[in-house]
């Protein structure tokens, strides 16, 4: 019986959803599974990506966990793609590859004064509230109002992070260094810009019922962005999710304002033009033109011009992903070409034994949950592809680890995934917090490797 020893290249929610459906399909051949992770622990942006204070979000860590926990499954952690090990070695101990790195990267806004002092991707943010290991400890929070562009979930969590008080953080697994920050911060308001209409935005309802539920905080809305079209009103009567999102922003409209200390002021119908300089070249205001509804289900430009004062602003636009080495990259979309996860060359052509799933694969869309589907799909064609895979010189599953011992690579395993994960929530049991994040790359090799 044929073997397939496969690589994953990433150990986020993508690639170990990758490594399960592969165990569990039914296949005429063993399989041996390995994911190399540039970070010392598994789980991408579950742990760096969401926020803090969601963890039924980060409940999915445990379905993860489970999935290494089977035996079947070797994680190299603290290994980069490219520098540590490549794609000729790949060839020369595994059948195939899968690479699953995601989107880490903000997508690009392109307006005048973008690269101000205090202009900032969200991105860059979500990975310093997160504790990512390869960020700056500290991050300057020196402004009283601040703009966010984006109508995503990610825009409302960073706005939420921001403005939310550091206090109600404790009982989560922020890191310290990040509650620190976060308790210094002079902020007191928020202004969220979208250009297109409230039945238009990206949010979830649960991620927008969150933001007033918030202590302390008014949550500000204004009458003129809810006269809605007959677009808008089609659609709050056959979604169900904009139905919801309606129901919270008329309770928001009916409440009273003025008392609590901060403030989360949501825009609409804002085009964003400009972040206007001061004469140091820092962030003074966010220049925006208001939209309308142009009856097709977009917007059109009205020519009035609107800025608000702001000294800090975070653009939520989106995430790219990075090109890797080897691998053909589309520059323009951010993602790997491929044909359902089969990862194409630049004729066009499918390259034998490479393939791409989760963000990488498609763009940065969709929830978690949707990258079971992906990764279903490209696993389908791996599976059917057995006549192309690559012919490894030196399968051997010690080879592998041999050649990083020789490169004096100081990888993490599952073990040390479970010693860190454990030296974490002992930390946190003292001070009744879930967990006390380590954020410094080199403590948590230490911890991992004993």
């Amino acid at each position: 019986m044929t073997k397939l020893r496969l690589a994953i290249v990433g150990a986020g929610p993508a690639g170990i959803y990758a490594a399960d459906i592969l165990l569990k399909h039914e296949r005429p051949f063993d399989v041996s599974i390995d994911l190399f992770e540039q970070l010392p622990a598994p789980y991408g942006l579950v742990r760096y990506g969401v926020a803090p204070d969601h963890p039924r979000i980060k409940g999915i860590i445990n379905a993860l966990r489970e999935v290494l926990d089977s035996g079947d499954i070797r994680i190299f952690g603290n290994v980069r793609y490219g520098v540590d090990i490549t794609l000729d070695d790949l060839k020369r101990h595994y059948n195939a590859v899968i690479f699953s790195t995601g989107a880490i990267r903000d997508a690009e806004l392109s307006i005048p004064g973008i690269d101000a002092h205090g202009s900032y991707g969200a991105a860059d943010f979500v990975s310093w509230y997160d504790g990512h290991p390869d960020v700056p400890r500290t991050w300057p929070l020196e402004a009283s109002s601040v703009a966010v562009i984006g109508n995503g979930n990610v825009a409302l969590d960073v706005a939420r992070m921001l403005v939310k008080h550091p206090e109600d953080l404790l009982p989560t697994e922020v890191p310290d260094n990040v509650y620190q920050g976060l308790l210094a911060s002079p902020v007191t308001d928020v202004h969220v810009f979208g250009r297109r209409g409230p039945m238009q935005v990206k949010f979830t309802p649960l991620e927008l019922r969150e933001l007033g539920e918030l202590r302390d905080v008014d949550m500000i809305v204004h009458e003129e962005d809810f006269d809605y079209d007959e677009a808008s009103r089609r659609a709050i009567e056959s979604n169900k999710q904009i139905t919801v999102i309606d129901r919270i922003f008329t309770q928001w409209r009916q409440r009273e304002t003025g008392q609590a200390s901060r403030r989360l002021h949501l825009h609409f119908y804002a085009k964003p033009l400009e972040v206007v300089k001061d004469a140091d070249g820092r962030v003074a205001a966010f220049r925006y033109e208001r939209t309308e509804p142009d009856g097709q289900g977009g917007v059109r430009g009205t020519g009035e011009i609107r800025e608000v004062a702001v000294q800090a602003l975070y653009r939520a636009v989106g995430y790219f992903g990075s090109p890797l080495d080897g691998i053909p990259f589309d520059e323009r979309h951010g993602v790997i070409p491929n044909h359902e996860g089969q990862v194409l060359a630049d004729d066009n052509s499918v390259m034998p034994g490479v393939y791409a799933t989760g963000w990488i694969k498609r763009g940065p869309v969709g929830l978690i949950g949707h990258t079971k589907s992906d990764a279903m799909e490209t696993i389908q064609h791996l599976v059917t592809d057995q006549a192309s895979w690559w012919n490894p010189a030196e399968p051997d599953e010690q080879a592998v680890v041999d050649l990083l011992q020789s490169r004096g690579v100081l990888w993490t395993d599952l073990e040390g995934w479970h010693r860190l994960d454990a030296h974490e929530l002992a930390l946190g049991a003292p001070h009744g917090r879930e967990r006390i994040k380590v954020v410094p790359r080199d403590e948590m090799i230490r911890i991992s490797r004993d």
